[in-house]
């Protein structure tokens, strides 16, 4: 287990019997450095890939170069014959493990940890190009990698379906997703309406591919003792992983241990089980040596999941004073026959505007490829692109100003169901916004006598965008105790992906206990701590709050009972009553404790849903500059004002945001993974053929957060990891427009549709 780095801990006997005093003001809300910043920095830090274990191996995949088929011939004596070769693995001679579970259930979660339905090394169907087909174990890595050059693997190809553009006439609509209505609705009659109004925009947009590159690559380090085994993976949810790997492997839960000292980085990708991890830890188990598998660039492409391609209309109708009337979003996503997830595209369309009359429709079309995968915001980042987009066309044809078309359409109450806000501040966060950017400062844009152009001779143009994403609650599990001495002891299972969750849970630790922060301790990264909900949906620190809270309340009445003195921390009441320490836990990991808790949750959900809506929000504001000549867009200032809830750690909320923007900006001008329509083979599998934002693309970002505790979630917090993301990408098309004249509605903004 990985435990947060903290200052040397004071024993009663080198210290005051009573403890450090406590902090006169809450560590809540200081911008406090992260406290496993150094050991990264310094690369003391300790990750999946780099874990020292003896006598390990090394794995390499061998990818199917087709898209759909039957292996006819795998001859691996050449690989075996190489020098330190100690296996290669196919379905010819791999353990049949159990299959993957066939449909999600909200009872088990776990359930959705699958990246694909695919039966690996049990099966000679190909269903993706990338598919692993064998996997070669080596003394060396580079033993294993040439090796795996040498397996030779012969196809019988069959019919298959891989261009998204031209079997999009295959999509089914879709109406629920894992039994959440969020990737549909309507209200009224909308197709009628928008034919009655006005004013009508009627827009569509594509969005393509996007692969995941986390600044670490996905590894597993795995060994087996007898049938235990000890699995270090690079993963956002270690409970899901290791249920699923005791499924699959048909061992015992508790004979399986996952760790997640540290990960570099997830965004979505290393929140499902890929087959890196499932064939390193049956690698292992047939060699009977541990492996550890690193996968390369290329092969994060080929065998992880991406965010999926969409097709999309919004159409919008209003009044000639800007009221909208009716609101129709509509969304075409893929998913593929082994696997794959819906994405909620149109949902936030149903809570953003007061339209009269509302339809929201998606679909999905399954392809014969690598099955997608969340992804940063997932739905919400391409979703608004759309919708920002279509309101901004608007905006142009009535003669409004963006800002003041949105404000006059802010709802009172969710637009599509009429539910309640638990807290909304949209129409602040955007007045913030353009105050702070100078946005009423600006001069006229495309249709003025002469276009705005800088020194340089570039246009200039300016944009802006509602972000929006839900807040989301989850069970987790843990224990804290308090010393007499005046530390603290947080354990939990929970995630660190460079976001700063030790840091804040620290904080919340120290306050709770009213101990200094650098007197908390907390262990997390591993299955053997209670259990924490994974990484995702923003969810994870409200989560491990709301536990935080529970288990400082329970401290604070046991120690009440004591006989505090006035003015006393619960730690010197402890001292004071000669008990050395009080630890208290959270929640069950096993038995009917467990199941009560996966119920009261389920039913928590689903009251919570139809009676509230809870998300966070924010508001960007951009310039950019665009050359005439080539079409060559950069973004020059960027301003964002957000609502995040309360703000747990001001500086590394702010740097959540800054890298959404920074992800949104790759998002709208140069991300794509291109595919190509004949084979299903992705082209270009690299960092040096996608192409992904760097320091010389990115401006000076200013972010600024309103602090304003939502009261109907733990510590009042909505979450700051995927908001920032949403939003960006219409932003900058709508800055594009306001320079060139020219509606950019397909990603990425490259210079021929800007120029062309």
């Amino acid at each position: 287990m990985t435990t947060a780095p903290t200052r040397p801990r004071t024993t009663p006997a080198e210290g005051p019997a009573q403890g450090p005093a406590a902090p006169e003001a809450p560590w809540v809300g200081r911008p406090v450095d992260r406290v496993d910043g150094t050991a990264k920095a310094t690369g003391a830090a300790t990750f999946s890939g780099e874990y020292q274990v003896p006598d390990v191996t090394h794995g390499v995949l061998v990818h199917a170069t087709v898209a759909r088929a039957r292996i006819t011939r795998l001859d691996v004596a050449r690989a075996e014959a190489h020098p330190g070769v100690v296996a290669v693995i196919t379905h010819l001679n791999a353990p049949r493990l159990k299959p993957a579970p066939s449909r999600p259930s909200l009872l088990d979660l776990s359930t959705m940890v699958a990246g694909t339905r695919v039966a690996y090394l049990n099966t000679d169907e190909v269903h993706y190009d990338g598919q692993p087909v064998a996997v070669v174990v080596a003394e060396t890595l580079e033993a294993a990698q040439y090796a795996a050059g040498l397996v030779d693997v012969a196809y019988e190809t069959e019919p298959s379906h891989v261009s998204f553009a031209d079997e999009l006439h295959r999509a089914e609509p879709v109406s629920q997703s894992l039994g959440m209505p969020t990737v549909g609705g309507t209200k009224g009659d909308a197709d009628a309406a928008l034919a009655a109004a006005a004013y009508r925009v009627d827009l569509r947009f594509t969005t393509p591919t996007h692969s995941h590159n986390a600044m670490e690559p996905h590894a597993t380090t795995a060994v087996w003792d007898g049938d235990h085994v000890t699995v270090w993976d690079a993963a956002q949810n270690i409970d899901w992983f290791r249920k699923h790997l005791a499924r699959r492997f048909d061992v015992p839960l508790d004979h399986v241990t996952v760790r997640a000292p540290f990960v570099g980085g997830g965004f979505g990708g290393k929140g499902s089980l890929w087959s890196g991890t499932l064939l390193t830890v049956m690698a292992a188990r047939v060699t009977g040596r541990p492996v550890r598998m690193a996968l390369s660039r290329e092969a994060v492409y080929r065998t992880v999941g991406g965010r999926t391609p969409s097709a999309q209309r919004v159409a919008l109708g209003a009044t000639a004073d800007g009221r909208l009337t009716a609101l129709v979003h509509e969304s075409t996503v893929r998913s593929s026959p082994v696997g794959g997830a819906m994405e909620q595209v149109v949902a936030s369309s149903g809570e953003l505007y007061a339209a009269e009359h509302i339809a929201l429709r998606s679909s999905v079309v399954e392809l014969d490829l690598l099955p997608n995968t969340a992804m940063r915001a997932p739905g919400e980042a391409i979703g608004s692109f759309a919708l920002e987009s279509a309101m901004d066309q608007l905006a142009h044809d009535l003669g409004l100003d963006p800002v003041e078309l949105r404000l006059r359409n802010e709802p009172a109450r969710s637009p599509l169901h009429g539910r309640a806000f638990s807290h909304r501040r949209v129409a602040q966060v955007v007045e913030d916004g353009a105050r702070a950017f100078g946005w009423a400062d600006r001069h006229p844009g495309p249709g003025a006598p002469a276009p705005r152009r800088d020194d340089e001779g570039r246009l200039v143009g300016y944009g802006m965008a509602v972000a929006y994403h839900p807040a989301w609650v989850f069970p987790a599990n843990l224990t804290l105790r308090l010393d007499a001495d005046g530390t603290a002891l947080l354990r939990c299972g929970f995630h660190e992906l460079g976001m700063g969750t030790a840091t804040v849970q620290s904080q919340l630790v120290a306050d709770a206990l009213r101990v200094p922060m650098e007197a908390v301790r907390v262990e997390y990264g591993d299955t053997a701590l209670p259990i924490s909900p994974g990484a995702g949906g923003s969810a994870q620190s409200a989560s491990i709050a709301a536990s935080i809270e529970e288990a400082g309340r329970r401290i604070r009445r046991r120690i009440a009972g004591w006989g505090p003195q006035p003015g006393e921390t619960p730690a010197q009441t402890l001292a004071r009553s000669g008990r050395d320490h009080v630890e208290v836990g959270v929640g069950s990991d096993t038995g009917i404790g467990a199941t009560a808790q996966q119920l009261r949750f389920i039913a928590g959900f689903l009251r919570d849903q139809r009676r509230w809506v809870r998300a966070a929000s924010g508001a960007h504001f951009c310039e950019v500059r665009v050359d005439p000549d080539t079409g060559e867009v950069r973004v020059a200032r960027w301003v964002a004002a957000f609502d995040i809830g309360r703000v747990l750690n001001a500086k590394t909320a702010a740097s959540q945001l800054r890298g959404g923007i920074v992800m949104g900006l790759g998002l709208a001008l140069m991300e794509e993974t291109l595919i190509d329509p004949r084979t299903g083979r992705i082209m270009g599998p690299s960092l040096a053929d996608y192409h992904v934002p760097v320091h010389a693309d990115v401006p000076d970002i200013e972010i600024h957060l309103l602090d304003d505790p939502d009261p109907s979630m733990p510590a009042g917090v909505l979450g700051a990891g995927e908001v920032g993301i949403t939003g960006v990408g219409a932003a900058v098309a709508n800055a594009v427009h306001d320079a060139t004249g020219r509606r950019v509605t397909d990603l990425p903004i490259t210079l021929d549709k800007v120029v062309g």
